[in-house]
């Protein structure tokens, strides 16, 4: 059987943009509520009943990932069914282009749980909060992003031992909180949106003296979390030489190269410094590669190849950058090519337009790789700067639903600086409506999940998948 697939109406990003240059904001208001006759707010709380197999979409990426670590994906992702849902993206965007799209667009995160927000130093070394995560980023439907973040607070909801009541209201809480802050944007002009950021403070005064302790704790950490930090932690000194520490598999060093390869990694740094604003080229200019070590980083990113590369002033003065791997979106399949001929200045340019404040030393490169036989697109971005995140796993009801509520407003002012607020706030509504659509989705997407991950742990258990735990 041919599944069905709804294609979003045929607009970009970019059309957003220029029709908030020449419509006021109350004409594209009436267009966002025009929307609502075609695709009706209560159609969101559907679900696909035409999937594609989660386990196929799953196995599928593999192919192009380091076979080494692979088991360590599947071992990570097979803890719980939140960690399976990380690592998911690719079924889920299978899942999306298969139920009624609003056809507004923004650039999308492309991987929105509440696991890819968190605390990073901006470029006034000031801590903020925002979406850290854009490896699948790509202009689509706004929906799809809320449909993410929603369905990961029901999971982990349930995950944590919490209520379903009070994880349906968790959810509430974050759809409440998109539409309300994209109200407000809609009212914002351009240069405030771009200004607007979530620093740390606005997290405080929303906690109680419980929570307000854990935050505290982890922006202890984040603030902790620089060069000289991941210096002590990461390397060690050997014959009078400053390397990374050795621990396989999850940081490997990389070994002396040969001149015919460090030629090659010339260049390819070449490449990254040349995607750099000349003011802050000439900062990692002042430093010279040490050293350089591959690491296992995150859940469903586990496999695509990272490296992490040790620089030094002549003084020792050390700075961490590191080299991330860049693929197709998983969203391409279903909402086209992202127009970039670099898979890494994809990501590097979502990331720019979403975040408020964002890496100084983001930029991307092409590594010509003999190993993997094709050219291989990378991003790169520092290693630690003040970044910290919250452990989701520790939250409880009164907890999960702040935190989601301060992802909700985040996600909505990160697609207001990349669409139409006014016409988004026109087809969302100033009810509930939308907010409960949403949430019937993310109760029911909770309930797939949980059957998708019962199936990936039987393909364990089977042989048909390999995984390796605790690590």
């Amino acid at each position: 059987m041919t599944a069905t697939v709804h294609l979003p109406t045929h607009e970009t990003a970019g059309d957003a943009v220029r029709r908030s240059a020449t419509l006021d904001r109350t004409r594209r208001r009436e267009f966002g509520r025009d929307r609502r006759s075609e695709i009706p707010l209560e159609s969101h709380a559907a679900v696909p009943t035409d999937r594609a197999d989660p386990i196929a979409a799953l196995t599928a990426q593999d192919a192009n990932r380091l076979a080494d670590l692979v088991p360590i994906r599947h071992g990570r992702m097979s803890v719980s069914a939140f960690t399976f849902y990380r690592g998911a993206a690719a079924v889920m965007a299978s899942d999306l282009s298969r139920v009624p799209s609003s056809g507004l667009w923004v650039e999308l995160c492309g991987d929105a749980h509440l696991s890819n927000f968190g605390l990073f130093n901006g470029p006034d070394r000031r801590l903020v909060f925002d979406l850290n995560d854009f490896d699948e980023t790509l202009p689509g439907p706004f929906e799809w992003d809320v449909k993410r973040l929603a369905a990961s607070v029901v999971v982990a909801a349930r995950d944590n031992g919490i209520e379903p009541a009070k994880g349906r209201r968790a959810a509430l809480a974050a759809v409440a909180a998109y539409r309300q802050a994209m109200s407000r944007a809609a009212d914002a002009d351009p240069l405030q949106l771009h200004y607007f950021r979530v620093e740390i403070d606005d997290l405080r005064q929303r906690l109680k003296a419980e929570q307000r302790r854990r935050t505290e704790a982890v922006v202890t950490k984040a603030r902790s979390k620089d060069s000289m930090r991941a210096l002590a932690k990461l390397t060690t000194v050997v014959d009078g030489r400053l390397q990374f520490v050795d621990d396989p598999p999850l940081i490997t060093r990389l070994g002396s190269l040969d001149s015919h390869q460090a030629h090659d990694v010339d260049a390819f740094f070449e490449g990254y410094l040349r995607t750099l604003p000349l003011a802050r080229r000439r900062v990692v200019e002042r430093y010279s590669i040490v050293d350089v070590a591959r690491k296992v980083v995150g859940v469903g990113s586990v496999g695509t190849r990272c490296l992490i590369v040790l620089c030094q002033t002549a003084d020792g003065e050390p700075l961490m950058l590191q080299f991330k791997e860049a693929g197709p979106s998983v969203l391409e399949p279903y909402l086209g090519s992202s127009g970039f001929s670099s898979a890494g200045e994809r990501v590097v340019q979502g990331q720019r337009l979403m975040q408020a404040a964002g890496d100084v030393f983001l930029g991307w490169s092409t590594l010509e790789s003999e190993v993997a036989g094709r050219p291989v697109d990378f991003y790169f971005r520092q290693l630690w700067d003040g970044k910290g995140s919250v452990p989701i796993e520790q939250m409880r009801g009164r907890g999960l639903r702040i935190y989601a509520d301060v992802c909700g407003r985040t996600l909505a002012l990160a697609h207001a600086r990349t669409g139409d607020a006014a016409a988004i706030e026109g087809y969302v509504g100033d009810d509930a409506t939308f907010d409960n659509s949403i949430a019937d989705f993310a109760e029911a997407y909770a309930d797939l999940t949980a059957t998708d991950h019962l199936q990936h742990l039987a393909a364990i258990d089977a042989g048909d998948i390999v995984a390796i735990r605790d690590i």
